[in-house]
């Protein structure tokens, strides 16, 4: 019996760790459900919006801070952020978080808006620092920067 005892004490052990560890797990994952907005300083236009990954957020100017216009052909070459169900949308750097929000999407789910301006990616931006979108009349509009007060930042670069 004795011997029994030191086997039975591992094993408690054992799974008071996995306890934890699956505890400690759920909340890391509730917090990677997050879509963050940031900002970066880009050459001509200051500091602007940008996602996680780096790229320059865009705003449509079709959109009047109402409403997701930019949809099917419009998307793919805009691509919205998108807001996973359940997910939240942080700020980060400059960005405020009480300008962030979210809007319905014309595909489903739900698009980021901040200062009410649905927010957008464009397909050309490869990579960080690029702003190849800014100023452009493409798809049934012009497309503009955000600063982090939410101004559209109009400078052609």
């Amino acid at each position: 019996m004795r011997k029994l005892l030191p086997l039975a004490l591992l094993i408690a052990t054992a799974v008071a760790v996995v306890a934890t560890v699956t505890a400690s797990a759920t909340p890391s994952a509730v917090q990677s459900a997050r879509v963050v907005i940031s900002t970066r300083t880009l050459p001509k236009l200051g500091t602007v919006l940008v996602n996680s990954k780096g790229l320059t957020l865009y705003m449509f100017v079709p959109d009047k801070q109402k409403r997701v216009t930019c949809k099917a052909a419009c998307a793919a070459v805009w691509p919205p952020v998108k807001l996973p169900k359940g997910a939240k949308a942080v700020a980060s750097g400059k960005a405020k978080a009480r300008l962030l929000g979210s809007d319905p999407n014309p595909s489903g789910g739900r698009v980021v808006t901040y200062n009410h301006w649905p927010l957008y990616t464009y397909v050309a931006d490869r990579k960080p620092g690029k702003a190849t979108g800014q100023a452009l009349n493409l798809n049934g509009g012009l497309w503009y920067v955000l600063s982090p007060a939410g101004k559209v930042i109009k400078t052609k670069p």
